[in-house]
């Protein structure tokens, strides 16, 4: 079964896709029924051939299921079409779940999209296998662990230095500054450049698009997922519109590793390697655990780009309007960053240690907005949970939203108070997925890889708008939230005065 968010249906396809629904639903209404006697968990009621669908039309969709668990129970199932979905949202269920039945829940659902155009090579959807395996280890000591993730740090330091010179000359001339977009554009110019570090600006630029229509063809709801006598007749041509994307991306990832392979054939050598680099060498490894071909390495490099480019913009996004809207909050980090770092040089990676309030900061950000509010799984066996019986091949939707919000282990839980992990009980929580209560990152061997560079990107650019200009705002920040694809993100965007804070203003980045 799909993901939960395609279930979101574009107000334009509605009733067409409402009336195709309805009547290829009714072929499978009867054999449904014979569920009702499986030992599953709980049911909100459902309404004929529909199923559970009317619950689900309304973004965002961890709100929705965040008010379903309160009302029916933290263990649910709801049905859509001839597919069942299991609906989990406690911290206690998070970790039986991912800790005691990780095992269990170690595939992803594969939509039929992603199926049309061979995208079951990605390491983000592929099956756990020894193929996966060691592209996991691949990434966890090679692509995104602590020494490369700090040999990047220049590609980083120079596109932040980038952003905070374009939002000051903005400052200068009075404009008001599309902060989401400017966000959007680092984070996207960061991983283009640690994915390719030769990639000019229309490379980057385009990369970025594709990102962006990537994101979009997934997140959308797809008949084929839930009827079966639709799966392979692309009625809605999204099958088709992600062919176009996919052939244009690999068109661009082609020419650039062809242009690295030239080089290399001319004996140069790149002193920092990026991630197509480590890629290339290891496929050219003869004695390597698992020969990598090129359609592996395209559709690796794919998933990190989409993947690094979403969660984190949304992030550092969500911090700064948090700040924003608690100016105590705000304050606080201005003079924790002015007393270890100072107003003449500008915050840099190697500062988080010496950070503690900007990390609470980060932490409670991550806590009430995770990147990925709804965590998919699929069961590749019968497991008996809470004294239900969840059948093999069966989807798991795990709400984060509603985990990290759970009173049994947080007090006032929609409140954002960072001091909440620098004392109390909480104080000592980390979020790599050992405390079930904070998991922004997911849990498990399907846990999010990212962590360590996620860890080092995102607070030093919260952290550098914060330190570098006042963001004036009359009144609050909207804090409305939406769904892009699978990621939460502020439905309004975030556009502000701002005035430079540090004078004069730091003319470069240190290095570290």
């Amino acid at each position: 079964m799909a993901n939960i968010q395609s279930l979101l249906i574009s107000s334009s396809s509605l009733p067409l896709l409402t009336i195709a629904f309805a009547t290829l639903s009714l072929i499978f209404f009867l054999l449904n029924q014979r569920r009702n006697n499986q030992n599953l968990p709980p049911s909100p009621p459902a309404l004929p051939i529909i199923g559970h669908l009317h619950y689900l039309l309304k973004s965002p969709i961890h709100h929705t299921l965040d008010r379903l668990t309160k009302n029916y129970g933290p263990l649910l199932h709801l049905r859509f079409g001839s597919s069942i979905s299991i609906i989990a949202g406690s911290a206690d269920l998070a970790r039986e779940l991912l800790k005691n039945h990780d095992a269990i829940f170690t595939n992803r659902p594969l939509p039929s999209v992603s199926r049309y155009v061979s995208n079951d090579r990605s390491f983000v959807l592929s099956p756990l296998n020894s193929d996966w395996l060691f592209m996991k280890r691949l990434c966890m000591s090679e692509l995104l662990g602590t020494k490369t993730v700090a040999k990047l740090r220049p590609v980083r330091n120079a596109e932040l230095r980038s952003m905070l010179r374009s939002i000051l000359d903005k400052a200068q001339e009075n404009e008001d500054v599309n902060l989401s977009m400017e966000i959007i554009k680092l984070v996207n110019n960061e991983v283009t450049r640690m994915a390719a570090s030769t990639a000019t600006r229309n490379e980057t630029e385009e990369a970025s698009q594709l990102v962006k229509q990537f994101t979009k063809i997934i997140g959308c709801f797809n008949l084929e997922d839930y009827i079966g006598i639709c799966r392979g007749m692309d009625l809605q041509g999204l099958g088709k519109r992600k062919q176009d994307v996919h052939t244009r991306f690999d068109r661009l990832l082609e020419g650039i590793m062809r242009e690295k392979e030239a080089e290399k054939e001319q004996g140069k050598q790149r002193e920092m390697k990026d991630w197509i680099d480590i890629l290339l060498d290891v496929a050219a490894n003869d004695s390597a655990e698992i020969k990598l071909n090129r359609e592996s390495i395209k559709a690796f490099i794919r998933g990190l780009f989409i993947g690094g480019s979403n969660s984190p913009s949304a992030t550092i996004e969500w911090a700064l309007a948090e700040l924003i809207n608690h100016p105590d909050a705000l304050r606080k980090l201005q003079d924790e960053l002015d007393h270890v770092v100072g107003q003449g040089r500008i915050v840099e990676e190697t500062d988080l240690p010496n950070l503690p309030y900007l990390n609470a900061t980060m932490k409670e950000a991550m806590r009430l907005h995770p990147a990925g509010p709804v965590l998919h799984r699929q069961s590749v066996k019968e497991v008996t949970i809470n004294g239900y019986t969840i059948p093999a091949n069966t989807s798991l939707s795990l709400n984060l939203w509603s985990v990290n919000r759970d009173p049994k282990y947080w007090v006032d839980p929609n409140e954002f108070k960072p001091e909440r992990f620098l004392e109390g009980p909480t104080a000592g929580l980390d979020i790599r997925g050992l405390n079930f209560e904070l998991l922004p990152f997911g849990s498990g061997m399907r846990g999010c890889p990212g962590i360590t560079l996620a860890m080092q990107a995102v607070p030093v650019a919260v952290a550098a708008l914060v330190q570098c200009f006042d963001w004036n705002m009359n009144g609050k920040v909207d804090m409305a939230e939406g769904i892009m694809g699978f990621v939460s993100v502020r439905v309004h965007p975030l556009i502000l005065p701002v005035v430079p804070r540090l004078q004069p203003f730091p003319d470069r980045i240190s290095y570290g």
